[in-house]
């Protein structure tokens, strides 16, 4: 009872209905499906390289998912809908691997689905990060700060002869932009911004010191 006294102290929930509730979910799983087709689609030859780059990497969906959850009527209610994005994307885009391409890995699936049964758990702590106080902002600091570290990391993306290596600053233009995203729609209150940037900055560089996205997803992901 305390913990949740707390936890209202950050962010309080919502008044919803049933049927709210229900077409928010219906509404994320679809937007799941569509991303997660959208995604496979992009990753074939003769698609722009730009559109393959960002929906091959971690930073479009964990923004994805920072707005899904926090734009949410509750912490449980966010941490179910992310549950049905992130399952509805997984299940649509390992379809068409199969059924299209002929291609199957387990230790991808296995990876990512493990992924997605721990993504409410994310969820319903990210939920607060529109709240008020330190540990809001402290909160939406870890998005933003993966987002800073995936989008640094970038410089390594391509060899100078590679092709498409022009592409790099614009990736991290495309990076900068949801970063910013962040920081301006999701507080309440636009001066705790001011807050959450350093923290995110403080935070990434100790990510990329210590290479922590290299070795959690290394090998799964297009960066690292």
């Amino acid at each position: 009872m305390e913990l949740l006294n707390e936890l209202n102290k950050i962010r309080t929930e919502k008044h919803s209905t049933n049927s709210q509730r229900a077409y928010s979910l219906v509404c994320a799983a679809v937007l799941g499906g569509i991303l997660g087709l959208a995604a496979k689609l992009v990753d074939t030859q003769g698609i722009n390289p730009l559109f393959d780059d960002i929906g091959g990497r971690l930073g479009i969906w964990i923004f994805t998912a920072v707005l899904v959850s926090v734009f949410s009527y509750s912490p449980k209610l966010a941490a179910v809908k992310i549950f049905f994005f992130f399952s509805s994307l997984l299940i649509v885009y390992y379809v068409y691997t199969v059924f299209f391409l002929h291609f199957f890995s387990v230790k991808e699936t296995v990876f990512w689905g493990i992924c997605a049964v721990l993504s409410p758990i994310c969820a319903y702590v990210m939920w607060y990060a529109r709240g008020n106080g330190y540990a809001a902002s402290i909160i939406l600091s870890l998005p933003a700060a993966v987002l800073v570290s995936e989008g640094y990391e970038l410089r390594n993306a391509y060899l100078p002869e590679h092709e498409h290596y022009y592409l790099v600053p614009i990736l991290m233009g495309i990076y900068f932009i949801m970063v910013l995203t962040l920081l301006l729609v999701v507080p309440e209150k636009k001066i705790k911004s001011l807050i959450v940037f350093p923290i995110a900055i403080l935070l990434s560089c100790i990510m990329i010191y210590l290479n922590i996205l290299g070795k959690v997803f290394g090998g799964l992901n297009g960066v690292l």
